[in-house]
């Protein structure tokens, strides 16, 4: 069945959960653009995050980083992936709200321990006990993301397309967001 987006769709949740991946299949099922809020940051800054947390540390970073999601919601629907801080922020969530739709890709610990323990490129997790720094981050953000407007559960045994059905399904109980054609 075709539908419409009608307001951009901002994907959060942990390192793992798979904003990405399932942003990127969400966005061909929809036809509509892919964006990832941290890629955006580090072209319009030509440089890493890790090289803009070390040079001009963290508050100037989530500075930006809200910039840039202001900047993404204004524009045509789309699906956004954002990093996992920017939801823990009130104003970027007060504004998500506003203006698009947050929905919580919500994985439970071990599955998102089994997604990230062999990458690199989490520097959250460069520390002597990874699997225990990632239940205390785990711990800390779950109320927080619980505020999304929406949440779908993620499980191991689902492929990305089966994902990407379950979030148009959630997307469908809201009619201000997807509008069946």
């Amino acid at each position: 069945m075709a539908a419409r987006l009608k307001k951009t769709v901002v994907l959060v949740g942990m390192m793992g959960a798979g904003k990405s991946a399932i942003g990127t299949g969400l966005s061909k099922r929809l036809g509509v653009p892919f964006r990832d809020s941290d890629a955006e940051i580090e072209l319009a800054a030509d440089r890493t995050i890790a090289e803009i947390f070390e040079r001009d540390g963290e508050a100037f970073f989530r500075d930006r980083e809200s910039e840039v999601i202001s900047r993404l919601l204004d524009g045509r629907p789309a699906i956004l992936s954002t990093g996992g801080g920017a939801f823990l922020a009130e104003r970027n969530r007060r504004m998500i709200h506003e203006r698009g739709v947050s929905i919580l890709l919500k994985a439970d610990v071990e599955l998102l321990w089994n997604r990230v323990k062999h990458k690199t490129n989490r520097p959250l997790l460069r520390t002597p006990n990874p699997r225990a720094t990632l239940e205390a981050i785990y711990a800390e953000r779950a109320p927080i993301y619980a505020k999304a407007d929406l949440a779908v559960q993620a499980r191991s045994e689902y492929a990305i397309s089966e994902m990407v059905e379950q979030v148009v399904k959630a997307l469908r109980s809201r009619p201000d967001v997807l509008e069946d054609c």
